[in-house]
């Protein structure tokens, strides 16, 4: 659970619930809820500009900031982006993925376990798993930040991935072992890094079409691309779309620029547009700073 300074007393009287998946300390701005309608037929309108459209949930399930986190990464690298949910223009139904390019799973609940998650989703007017996986098995691509990584696996879960997702600090030489903001040192596309991450999931994923992009110190992976039927997924644990206030708020060493690298490089992996020029790779990502990650 991430909870700002203020509400920490608060905090300290909630009942502790496992794998609380990556809430963020308060959002980070991209955009207003405000979005452009859907058209006539129930399907997001396209953009005039004729960019990619990423729709991101923004609801119960997902935390305060973690949605604009997201939108501001994906707008970064080209992406009209729009938000799903059950305050915003855009909601669940039949053609809400038609026309869509990426949907996007963002970081989760502050304070609710994966399970809690996912029956907020389930409650909400429209949604059914089904939709996300006729979407994605029918060519369709599916990014999952932290707890959209947990829900890519099962049980409970949209069952995307060619495996299941399972807790990090809970693993076995695990280098983080607390529900806690931190830097975690992740090896990614060998070259080692450090990102933001707050009781992320790691992957056990298996088969040709599973690509392990990163890997934590104990060899779990830690963000990997996969393929869904005719459509992609792709998962991390740590946060890429973290901003610099992310890192301020719980005085950790910014690596805000490393992750927005990272997640360019995850992007174009997931799109199959890794030779674009503007794709990062081992080359393009800087290296992780010297400062000390403040881990337990």
């Amino acid at each position: 659970m991430r909870v700002g300074r203020g509400a920490a007393a608060a905090a300290l009287a909630a009942v502790v619930l496992t794998a609380t998946a990556c809430g963020a300390p308060s959002p980070s701005g991209g955009g207003d809820r405000a979005s452009a309608a859907p058209d006539q037929g129930g399907r997001p309108a396209p953009d005039p500009d004729g960019r990619p459209l990423a729709l991101v949930y923004r609801g119960p399930a997902a935390c305060d900031g973690c949605p604009e986190a997201a939108h501001d990464m994906l707008e970064h690298d080209g992406f009209a982006v729009r938000y799903i949910g059950p305050k915003e223009q855009d909601h669940w139904g039949p053609d809400a993925l038609s026309g869509v390019a990426l949907y996007v799973q963002p970081g989760g609940t502050n304070g609710q376990e994966v399970t809690t998650a996912w029956r907020g989703l389930q409650r909400e007017p429209g949604f059914s798993p089904e939709l996300v996986r006729a979407y994605v098995r029918g060519g369709g691509h599916y990014l999952g930040l932290c707890m959209g990584g947990y829900l890519a696996g099962r049980n409970p879960g949209y069952g995307l991935l060619p495996g299941d997702s399972g807790q990090y600090i809970s693993s076995d030489g695990a280098t983080v072992t607390d529900e806690e903001d931190h830097l975690v040192d992740v090896s990614w596309r060998g070259q080692p890094q450090r990102m933001y991450f707050q009781d992320g999931p790691y992957f056990d994923v298996h088969g040709p079409d599973a690509d392990v992009l990163a890997r934590y110190t104990n060899d779990r992976a830690a963000a990997v691309v996969a393929s869904y039927g005719a459509g992609r997924v792709a998962v991390s644990g740590p946060h890429p779309e973290a901003p610099s206030e992310w890192y301020r708020d719980y005085d950790l060493p910014d690596e805000s620029q490393t992750g927005l690298g990272l997640g360019e490089d995850l992007l174009h992996t997931l799109m199959g547009t890794s030779d674009s020029p503007t794709a990062a790779t081992p080359s393009t990502v800087p290296p992780a700073s010297a400062a000390a990650a403040p881990t337990s």
